[in-house]
């Protein structure tokens, strides 16, 4: 099982790559369409990692995914500025999954 990463900056993308991660870079909304395609017909990628841009930028295309698919698993990943989320972000997530505050 191979990972496989989409990012929007050449920071990330080269970082990955010095682990052995192959992946692309893209900007545009019908770029990250074609690139997830590429990487659904790849059967040996059970995981794609995605810049947590993605996530906040085109919702809906990684939402149906999610939904869709059940392989690969999509990740979202901070990219050299860090994370866009709350420090307890996890905390907050399970907290509202299970209706008790933690």
């Amino acid at each position: 099982m191979k990972m496989y990463l989409i990012s929007d900056n050449r920071d990330t993308y080269t970082g990955m790559r010095l682990t052995g991660v192959e992946g692309v870079i893209v900007h545009e909304r019908q770029e990250l369409k074609e690139a997830l395609e590429q990487a659904f017909e790849d059967r040996e990628i059970g995981i794609v990692l995605l810049t947590e841009k993605f996530g906040r930028e085109f919702p809906d295309i990684i939402d149906d995914v999610r939904l869709n698919r059940r392989l690969p698993l999509l990740i979202e990943i901070p990219d050299r500025h860090g994370t866009g989320r709350k420090e307890n972000f996890i905390t907050a997530y399970v907290s509202e999954a299970i209706g008790l505050k933690l």
